[in-house]
């Protein structure tokens, strides 16, 4: 039996009022239809911040990242952040994190605790996701949580 589920899983959720809204997503589908839009990306990885660059040709985008730099993207996608910041096409909020969700603004709390309000029409958030590990191991399937990698032949 073959379980081809990928490394993402369930998208993991901020757990902030009013994350349930139809101005939040948590990938980004067909983003050169997206235009004139106010955006939040939140999240500091690869996914984040390809995002944040599709999108930032015809929208006005903001990373929200919950540590001081980005420690863990691709090198040519930290270039072409690093471009785009010097070129303010993306505007990067360090060290925050997103505490509220309304329907034109999102609240951010930064490292120093002082709460920054964004006028806002759209949010992405890519802050990983949650394998079905519970319900895998009900099924009989050990699996290593890490990588979803098989750790124990399953023997009938």
């Amino acid at each position: 039996m073959l379980i081809a589920i990928g490394r993402r899983g369930t998208p993991r959720k901020l757990e902030v009022p009013d994350e349930v809204s139809t101005k939040v997503a948590y990938r980004l589908l067909d983003p050169e239809l997206i235009e004139d839009n106010k955006i939040l990306v939140v999240g500091g990885g690869d996914s984040a911040v390809e995002s944040a660059l599709l999108l930032k040709d015809r929208n006005h985008v903001c990373i929200s990242y919950r540590k001081d730099q980005f420690g863990r993207i691709k090198p040519g996608n930290q270039e072409k952040l690093e471009a785009a910041l010097e070129a303010e096409e993306i505007e990067v909020l360090y060290s925050s994190n997103v505490t509220e969700i309304k329907p034109d603004s999102v609240t951010l709390k930064t490292a120093d605790g002082t709460e920054r309000y964004l006028e806002n029409d759209l949010v992405y958030i890519f802050i990983g996701g949650e394998l079905p590990i519970d319900f895998l191991k009900n099924a009989g399937i050990d699996v290593e949580k890490k990588f979803g990698k098989i750790v124990k032949k399953y023997r009938n």
